[in-house]
């Protein structure tokens, strides 16, 4: 356990609560890693044990603004039990509606965007001195710290050295989003595609995998787009990256998320053949399956050229597990449009997919278009595609059935302290019985049953446990 600084203003420990994707989640660790660093904050689960409360938000649904001030309502009590408390409300939703928060949300002292979060202790700081000033003056009226920029690569320059909390681990090699469908917040609220250099995130990667990290998932908006700056000046793509990544003693496993179908690029399609180590796993949003709603979308590319992509990666990989993204009722979708998508989802059997209604989002191009198809419509159609995919999930789990699956001992499973809990190719968490000294191990695993959100198992094979027995000897 860290202990605090002697300078640190906090008795109590940090609550974080985040919302929305991946790339939220990666944030959140990095700003707990700050935080306990700068002022010895140790993250809690209750909110009397804190002394500091983070939304990191998500703006990407509809509604998502206001979900934020119905929360921040029920933490007035709290604020005002300790004076010395700070509520900082960071992510998407800060950085699209920042001065709006300041407005109505007086409790909040600390507002910043996903590319300031470095700065988040000094705005700390900033807020309880502004605070002080105010319990002296009772002239000077408190605003809230706001800092909603975009200066880019120097997030990543300015946060603490990676800590992996297991054996898997995200790491952002991109930021934002340069393709302005007409439906996204994520270019307004992120900023445009910047990615990191090359050597960063490599570096990255090699300090996780010495702290027994086996698998990677490499995080962008648009990942597939990633173009890092090498040290000779010349310009990596992901699938450069991905060979590098390959060559990092200790990372087997590789993953990354999210792509968007225009850079599926030949040489990344190749990894598939070149490159075991990633995942049989592909998460590659097409939104709809009629070429009209794409266009108005603004998404650039046709639904033949996606197929035409998966197709090839199958030839590679015929066991490729598909997953995606959908939004239903889209302004302007007909019933032969949303009939062109479930066929496109049949198809391509895609599996743990998500859906949603189409939600407009504020300041997007999409929110100008008339929406004139009718709520039970909608529902009927966000259901029957719900539906088709959650009977794709589980055909695709009962035929793992009896197969024998690579596993990534993760950590004990939720359900019994006895059995292990793991990851397959698919992303599939497996539960089986084994000891807990095969937590970071890659075993193989005999699929018994499979159940709606989970599979069940038992160990076959720890091709790697004498090597794990020799580097514990080696140890002592």
């Amino acid at each position: 356990m860290q202990s605090a600084p002697h300078s640190s203003p906090f008795e109590g420990g940090l609550l974080m609560k985040t919302y929305g994707c991946q790339m939220n989640e990666y944030d959140s660790d990095r700003m707990v890693t700050l935080l306990a660093k700068t002022f010895g904050l140790e993250t809690v689960e209750e909110k009397d044990d804190a002394d500091v409360l983070i939304l990191n938000t998500c703006s990407i649904r509809e509604k998502a603004q206001e979900k934020v001030f119905d929360e921040l309502g029920r933490w007035k009590k709290w604020k005002a039990a300790k004076p010395n408390r700070i509520i900082a409300v960071g992510g998407c939703v800060a950085s699209q509606e920042g001065n709006v928060i300041r407005k109505r949300a007086p409790i909040v002292d600390v507002i910043f965007g996903p590319q300031t979060l470095h700065r988040l202790p000094a705005m700390m700081n900033e807020a309880l001195a502004l605070r002080e000033q105010n319990r002296q003056n009772k002239k000077i009226k408190k605003k809230a710290i706001i800092d909603i920029s975009f200066p880019e690569i120097e997030k990543f320059d300015n946060l603490a050295a990676p800590e992996s909390n297991g054996v898997s681990a995200f790491v952002s090699v991109m930021e934002g989003c340069s393709k302005y469908c007409t439906f996204c917040v994520v270019p307004y609220t992120r900023g445009e595609e910047f990615s990191r250099p090359f050597n960063d995130v490599l570096a990255e990667i090699e300090t996780l995998a010495q702290q027994g990290v086996r698998e990677v998932n490499l995080l962008g908006q648009n990942v597939n787009a990633y173009q890092g700056i090498m040290d000779d000046g010349e310009v990596a793509d992901l699938a450069v990256l991905i060979h590098a990544v390959r060559a990092v003693e200790g990372i087997d496993r590789i993953r990354y998320m999210t792509s968007h179908p225009n850079e599926m690029t030949q040489s990344l399609i190749d990894c598939y053949a070149e490159v075991p180590e990633l995942v049989s796993h592909l998460h590659l949003p097409i939104q709809t399956g009629s070429d009209y709603i794409l266009g108005l979308m603004k998404r650039n590319h046709m639904v033949i050229e996606y197929k035409s992509t998966i197709r090839k990666i199958r030839k590679i990989r015929p066991d490729l597990t598909l997953t995606g993204d959908f939004i239903v009722a889209f302004p302007g979708e007909t019933c032969d449009h949303f009939k062109e998508t479930l066929a496109l989802v049949r198809e391509l059997n895609f599996d743990r997919s998500f859906s949603f209604l189409y939600s407009p989002r504020p300041g997007t191009p999409a929110a100008g278009l008339l929406d004139d198809i009718d709520v039970h419509t909608k529902k009927r159609r966000l259901q029957a595609i719900q539906a088709m995919l959650n009977e794709q999930t589980a055909e695709i789990s009962q035929k793992m059935v009896g197969t024998v699956q690579r596993v990534l001992v993760e950590d004990l499973s939720r359900s019994s302290i006895e059995e292990l809990a793991g990851r397959a190719d698919n992303n599939r968490m497996v539960n089986f019985e084994g000891s807990a000294d095969l937590i970071g191990q890659f075993v193989e695993v005999e699929i018994t049953q499979a159940f709606t959100n989970t599979l069940r198992g038992k160990i076959v094979a720890t091709p790697e446990a004498e090597k794990y027995a020799n580097q514990q000897i080696k140890q002592l």
